[in-house]
């Protein structure tokens, strides 16, 4: 697969496309890679979708270039995006994404089929003041990339994909780049709350898959239920998995999510 850019005001964006058929575009988490999906992107080009996965601003092959960062950020890099693509889209998104995803089909319903939102953010988590202090500390540029590779097998809980240690490396060696840490430093300092402000707003189908050992979550189950609820959605709960349940449990995310895209109308 070639990596391809779309032209920003203040950077680049890299994304990738693969196979023939109704849009599926796959956006990753903060400080991941768009290799996150490499275990979903052929099962769905198998199904007879076209996949797209994008870095985000400021990872990956994406520039790091830009002034500012976080989910309204993402979710105008996706609609750009789809508007160069020129077609709507299913809009998968993790973490992160997955906020930037709903805010997306509030915002530009017009470009949006479907949302899946894999272990999702769309709301600030509540977190005393000291911790949030201390994770600002952590994430400083100087810090980051250490930090990063300390912290990050934490939320792979569970089983974890068998190439788990290069992914690992990739996302650490990509952080180590001039000017990556100091935007990885920036996006951890989003907040949620512009997308929970527009859930009301979303009409698009959504399909919400959350690890049942997400760490990020004191009861994961709870607050997946609690946004499908607002969604109007439907939720899958994913065992032996983390934060990153389509990497982890692929056998399971994979055609979850395929079929999800087989019952959105498509654009065809």
């Amino acid at each position: 697969m070639t990596t391809e850019f779309l032209q920003r005001p203040e950077g680049r964006i890299a994304y990738e496309v693969s196979g023939q058929g109704p849009l599926v575009v796959l956006a990753p988490g903060m400080g991941d890679l768009r290799s996150t999906y490499r275990l979903l992107t052929p099962q769905l080009v198998e199904a007879g979708f076209t996949a797209v996965a994008t870095d985000l601003r400021g990872h990956g092959d994406s520039d790091a270039t830009f002034s500012s960062y976080g989910d309204v950020d993402t979710a105008g890099d996706l609609a750009a995006l789809l508007d160069h693509l020129g077609r709507p889209a299913v809009v998968v998104g993790n973490s992160m994404s997955a906020g930037s995803a709903a805010y997306l089909a509030a915002k530009r319903p017009e470009l949006v089929r479907g949302i899946v939102l894999v272990g999702p953010f769309v709301r600030d988590p509540e977190v005393s003041g000291v911790l949030r202090l201390l994770m600002r500390i952590a994430m400083t540029p100087a810090w980051a990339a250490t930090v990063w590779k300390s912290y990050l097998p934490r939320l792979y809980a569970g089983t974890r994909p068998a190439d788990f240690d290069a992914q690992l490396s990739s996302i650490v060696s990509s952080l180590k780049r001039p000017g990556y840490a100091k935007s990885f430093s920036a996006t951890t300092r989003t907040t949620h709350a512009p997308v929970e402000a527009v859930l009301d707003q979303v009409s698009a189908a959504t399909l919400v898959v959350m690890g049942e050992l997400d760490p990020d979550f004191k009861d994961p189950e709870t607050e997946a239920r609690w946004i499908a609820d607002r969604l109007h959605g439907q939720v899958v709960m994913v065992p032996e998995s983390g934060h990153y349940p389509h990497a982890q449990r692929p056998d399971l995310v994979g055609p979850a999510v395929v079929e999800f895209a087989r019952k959105v109308p498509t654009d065809a």
